[in-house]
């Protein structure tokens, strides 16, 4: 079993690599079809099946999907220990269907696993948590599951960007440690230090709070108009911080997604009128 998840990994990390979008470490979307995009599941299985059941992408062929932050929360083994790990597979599973319009972005809990540093929610070090329920299940093999997960996680894009200037990316860097970002991070091979304090990806997966002359500066940067993040819990699933900026969640009841048409232009106001409640979702 373990060497079936392992070569699941290992094909799922080759087709991040290979997806037709990207360009470095950026998904560049057509300026044609559809897009959804979800916010932060932690583990949240329903809303996952949710997010597929809207996005129907056996019947819409120019419909692209975005996920992020899939580990640390939801279901947990009889320890304890967190299973959402499990979800992930799944999540990459259905990566290999459609493996150039499903796309998962890069977010700080996926940094903190590559790397093996804490990370805290609700009270727990998830990681942790994570890797007792990986050893209850993969026994002897769990080292090798563990590296190909690490692999995986580290294979996935930073950002992904609309045509029509709408930008995607699971945070941005905080306005204190801004400075220290690189945005050539998005155009060059992948480090390991890039996903360790202070490095690029870090940056770009753990900022919170932004001022909008922070968010400014990333709009000049980045050639983008609106920002659409996750990372910042939102407990009525979304809201607007900033002129230019959505924040997503989608990984309790309250979850939301967001439907965009590729084709058309937004102010931020229409943008918020194509959020869609999760619970809504059949």
């Amino acid at each position: 079993m373990s060497q079936t998840i392992i070569d699941l990994l290992r094909r799922a990390a080759e087709a991040n690599n290979a997806e037709k979008c990207r360009r470095g470490n950026l998904v560049r979307l057509p300026a044609e079809g559809s897009l959804i995009v979800s916010g932060d599941l932690h583990g949240h299985r329903r809303n996952f099946e949710r997010i597929v059941a809207y996005a129907d992408l056996e019947n819409n062929p120019d419909r692209h999907l975005v996920f992020q932050e899939v580990i640390h929360g939801g279901e947990e083994d009889s320890l304890g220990g967190c299973l959402s790990y499990k979800l992930l597979y799944d999540v990459f599973r259905y990566k290999l269907n459609f493996p150039d319009r499903v796309h998962i972005i890069m977010g700080n809990h996926d940094t903190a696993f590559i790397n093996n540093s804490e990370v805290m929610k609700d009270g727990r070090e998830m990681n942790r948590a994570m890797r007792q329920a990986m050893e209850r299940e993969f026994g002897p093999t769990t080292a090798d599951v563990e590296l190909a997960t690490r692999q995986l996680l580290f294979s996935q894009p930073l950002a992904a960007k609309c045509d029509n200037g709408i930008w995607i990316s699971h945070s941005l860097p905080a306005d204190r440690l801004v400075d220290k970002f690189d945005p050539g991070i998005l155009d060059r091979q992948l480090k390991i230090n890039d996903v360790v304090r202070p490095g690029s990806a870090y940056l770009l997966t753990w900022g919170r709070k932004h001022s909008q002359s922070l968010l400014d500066k990333m709009a000049e940067t980045f050639d983008a108009d609106i920002f659409v993040l996750g990372h910042q819990p939102q407990d009525q699933g979304w809201c607007q911080a900033g002129k230019n900026l959505i924040i997503l969640a989608s990984n309790h009841n309250h979850g939301c997604l967001l439907s965009i048409n590729l084709a058309k232009s937004y102010t931020i106001e229409q943008l918020i009128e194509s959020i869609v409640p999760l619970a809504s979702v059949s």
